[in-house]
């Protein structure tokens, strides 16, 4: 697949215009950055319904008698008795429990089919089949692609191709950035996209989107993620990508150990940064604290908002989520207090030891 080839079919629309940065993500290429005034467009989703290409994001089809066993054996959601019509998000982790990959899981008749970012649906794919061994299941790619409606009209704009059989499958998301995507086929893209916007969509780019996407704390793997992170370092994961009682898949213990004796070491914020810049940070750039310069963590999407200026989400130390003086690079760095998780006491299973020492 040569992901960084694509172009969608949308971009035939007017005004539309891909990211021109040259450090830019290989999951925002291929579609729409925006279509000519970003922070006006953003307003749609406060007042109307956003209609937002997301066909760079790639699919899988896994079919058979044993997919739903299949696939709840290897990633982090329960899905051995999912029903027709469910969805959710779900990891693949490493033996230590860190987050490979991300994927969106939707259920459709017989056939589950799994959406991420084009940077990782190859070796995603390629592990999924290299774990088949005697199972009775089918893993390949689809010709799926995805269009999101955000705003408060988004259903009754989604009601309008209702039953056309080009949408294999529409799913309502209501955690993290609320929305409904459809997938269809790519042969059909653009026409149900004409469709969508005849009945008072209004085009978004993906820049507008991506901003409501980090206001809501939803974090996209491949970018705001590293190659150390867990499941628990971000909020939204728990438990809409990882089901805490469900049988044993790979990084389970790690998953387990947190939730009941400790916390993450790190967690992901909100955070908001200096908008005098001459050029913002790149996702992956470091935060350091002080005037020494402490490394406290990294950036992950960085973005306008057309409220707020530039943000990002971040993934902080949880001991330095106080600390003074933050930035990277050049950039001063704020960390949205709001959005740093609670302290929930003391864990049930540190609890639960407290309470064997103290009888003993």
């Amino acid at each position: 697949m040569e992901e960084a080839a694509y172009s969608s079919p949308l971009m035939c629309l007017p005004g539309a215009c891909g990211i021109q940065a040259e450090s830019a993500h290989p999951a925002w290429r291929g579609v729409a950055w925006h279509y000519g005034d970003p922070l006006v467009e953003q307003r749609f989703f406060e007042s109307g319904a956003g209609l937002v290409d997301r066909s760079q994001r790639r699919f899988i089809e896994v079919t058979g008698p044993e997919a739903a066993a299949f696939l709840n054996n290897l990633l982090s959601q329960k899905l051995d008795d999912a029903a027709d019509g469910f969805s959710a998000q779900a990891l693949d982790l490493d033996v230590q429990g860190h987050v490979l990959h991300q994927t969106s899981v939707t259920r459709k008749g017989e056939a589950f089919y799994l959406d991420t970012t084009p940077d990782r649906v190859v070796s995603l794919l390629e592990y999924l089949r290299k774990m088949i061994f005697w199972s009775k299941v089918e893993v390949d790619y689809s010709d799926l692609a995805l269009l999101s409606l955000v705003g408060p009209e988004r259903e009754q704009v989604a009601g309008s191709v209702a039953g056309d059989e080009r949408v294999v499958f529409s799913r309502g998301v209501e955690r993290g950035l609320a929305r409904i995507d459809l997938a269809v086929r790519r042969a059909d893209l653009l026409e149900v996209a004409q469709a969508l916007v005849a009945a008072g969509a209004h085009p978004v780019g993906l820049m507008g989107y991506t901003a409501e996407r980090v206001k809501a704390l939803e974090p996209e793997a491949s970018i705001d993620l590293d190659e150390k992170s867990i499941p628990h370092e971000a909020p939204f994961f728990i438990p809409e990508a990882v089901h805490l009682h469900k049988g044993c898949y790979r990084g389970q213990e790690t998953v387990a150990r947190v939730d009941n004796l400790g916390r993450s070491p790190r967690v992901l914020v909100l955070a908001h940064l200096d908008g005098s810049s001459p050029e913002l940070p790149a996702a992956g750039a470091a935060i350091t604290a002080g005037p020494a310069g402490r490394a406290i963590g990294r950036l992950g999407t960085v973005v306008q908002d057309h409220e707020l200026g530039p943000i990002a989400l971040a993934l902080v130390k949880r001991s330095a989520l106080a600390a003074d003086g933050l930035c990277s690079g050049d950039t001063a760095i704020a960390i949205d207090r709001d959005t740093i998780p609670q302290e929930e006491g003391e864990r049930p299973g540190r609890a639960a030891i407290n309470r064997l020492r103290s009888q003993s």
